[in-house]
This record gives structure tokens, sequence and C-alpha cells, in this order.
């Protein structure tokens, strides 16, 4: 791929990021991309996420990696890593900008967005490590991809060293040195918070001045105040996210069926869970018992019990805004008559209607 670096727009711990575009004849690359480039000799972090992102394949909430090259820049040899631009920048300079938390609706979708990627990266084997709103990257599209797998690992193995930002450190990492899928779901918690509350998590908390009383309250198993923002059902998929114990946390997979993740607000969709590169939509589901605009219980062709329970039957299978009306004009029904009730489920020693 022949390419041209123009300006930087980026600093990672261990790269210089900058934009570049790409030759004409490059068609199987975008004409605008992210180079991620650090000096050869210490271009582990780089090379390790291009083996990750690699093994990961195509994935629609994950960055992707166009592949690898070393060049010689001012008589440095450069190793240099390619990847999606993203023109809206990260999740967390986009908060910072706004000063403010985001509204609910767009939290609920980028977390759904989040959770997808991180089942696809646990699924195969791997952790990410370093779970924060930095590197989740906003495209064009509104949508947003996870970046940044240079300390990802794979399960299992071994580490000698702290992965990730203190300020994400899950309880086990602090105290067992575990940096396994559950500590990306602890982090993925206070990515809600700090989408919710537009804070640093531990910045809504007192008596946390320095890394290592942090480190401290981590260990704990002590988590962050949850924002008076969020709804009951996102307060509540952050309390699974903020579980101490990691094998009792919900996983990803999980966490896709929560209700803080089911229906995006925005469009009413059911968000479903549907898994990387399928192709199908999410079927669309209905908000409440009567958001069925098309639909009637019965057809046409239904045999009624009686002549005389017609009326009583004909009320039944209106539309449910006249149900409704009708529930509401002061007309009692008459509960006696057996023939409008419906078996919908059986169950051992008893029918549920």
């Amino acid at each position: 791929m022949e390419w041209v670096r123009r300006e930087t727009i980026g600093h990672g711990s261990f790269s210089t990021v900058s934009l570049a575009t790409t030759s004409a004849s490059s068609t199987s690359f975008p004409p605008l991309i992210a180079v991620k480039s650090s000096g050869a000799v210490c271009s582990a972090a780089l090379r390790n996420e291009r083996d990750v992102l690699d093994d990961l394949g195509d994935c629609s909430e994950i960055v992707r990696c166009f592949g690898g090259a070393t060049t010689v820049e001012n008589g440095e040899e450069v190793y240099n890593l390619f990847l999606e631009y993203a023109s809206g920048g990260n999740l967390r300079d986009r908060i910072k900008n706004s000063g403010e938390g985001l509204p609910e609706f767009e939290v609920r979708r980028f977390t759904r967005s989040i959770v997808k990627g991180l089942r696809h990266v646990h699924a195969n084997g791997y952790s990410h490590c370093d779970v924060k709103l930095e590197n989740v990257l906003v495209f064009g599209d509104g949508g947003v991809k996870i970046s940044d797998f240079g300390l990802a690992k794979r399960r299992g193995e071994t580490v000698d060293e702290i992965r990730g930002t203190p300020l994400y450190l899950a309880p086990e990492a602090v105290n067992r040195g575990e940096f396994e899928s559950p500590a990306d779901v602890w982090a993925l918690g206070w990515c809600v918070v700090e989408m919710s509350s537009g804070k640093t998590a531990w910045c809504l908390e007192e008596g946390v001045g320095n890394v290592m009383s942090l480190m401290v309250r981590i260990g704990s198993g002590d988590a962050p105040k949850i924002p008076v923002e969020l709804s009951e059902e996102g307060k509540d998929f952050v309390r699974r996210c903020f579980v101490k114990d990691p094998v009792e946390r919900w996983t990803a997979q999980m966490l896709l069926d929560h209700p803080f993740l089911a229906v995006d607000h925005d469009d009413g969709r059911s968000s479903g869970s549907l898994r990387c590169g399928d192709e199908d939509e999410a079927s669309v589901s209905p908000r409440d018992p009567f958001d069925f605009p098309d639909w009637y219980s019965v057809n046409d062709s239904v045999t009624v019990c009686s002549p005389v329970n017609y009326s009583l039957f004909s009320y039944l299978v209106r539309l449910p805004e006249e149900r409704i009306s009708g529930l509401v004009s002061g007309n009692v029904p008459d509960w006696s008559v057996s023939c409008d009730w419906v078996n919908v489920r059986e169950v051992e020693g008893s029918t549920v209607v």
C-alpha cells in the first residue's frame, strides 16, 4: 500500500497517531487512514495490536486493521500500524468537549456497541485489558468501535506487570494480577458511569486523592457512586458490572440481554444479540402490551361461541386504541363469559390464559 503521512492527530501510550492518505491505486484501502507509529525498538505493543486484530478478524464494533510496515524516517527505523480513521475522535474527548454527560439513549446505544465488541473479543480467547472511553472511537455515521489492543492478551496468559489504566482496574487485577475478560466488564461499568455523569468515575467519590489510595479502594472491592442521572435499568446494569467476585460478574454475552440494552430509545428497535458479521437486522420489538398497531388478536374467520356473545367478542378484537377507550368508558366487562379467553401457554398441572 502506498501512503503519505499527514498531520499528527493524537498520541497514545506507546505511539504517535497520524492521519495519512493512500494512493488512488490502493483500491482495497480507504483514502484516509490512521497510522500509529513508534520506534521499531519499542514497537512491541503495536506489533501485538496487529497480531490480535488479525486474529479477531472483521467485527463491526472493532476498529479495522490494514496491516503494518516499517519505514526509515530521519534516520530512525519506525514501525507503522494502519487502522481505520475515526473522524469523530474518541468518546472521552466528546464528553469532555460537551462538558456534561450524554443523553441516556446515546449511553445505551454506545454501550451496546462496546458490549458487542467485547463479546467478540472474549469469544475469540482474548481480553482487551485497557477498556476506557479514550479507546472507543467515534465514526462519521455516529457508530463507535473499540480500539487500542496493544495491551490485549490471550485467555490464561500470565503477565508480570500491571496492564491498563489504574482508574479502570478491577479488584482481581489489583489483588491478584488477573487480567481476564471479567476485568474488561468491570472497566465497562466505569465507561457507563462516565458517559452518564460526564465525569471520570472516581471523581464522583471523596477520599480518593492519589493512585495509592485509589488502589486500596479498588482492591477492597469498592465501586464508585452510580450517577443519579441513570435510569433504574442503567443503575442495575452498572451493578452487574461492579460485582466484586469475577466469577459472579456478568459476562458480555449476559449483558447483551440486559433490559438497559434491549431497546434503542431513539428508534424503538430491539437490539437483539446479533453476533459480529450477522447480516439479519434485529426484529422490531413492542415497547408495551398495546404496541401492535397492525395486529388483531383473532382473524375474521374465527367462529364465535354463540350469536349472543358476538358483540362482546367483536369488542375484544378491535384496535388497541378502541379497546383502551372501552375499558375507561365506565362499561364493566362481563367476565363470566368464558369463550373470549384464549389459552396461550400450558404448564404442568395448570393452564395460563
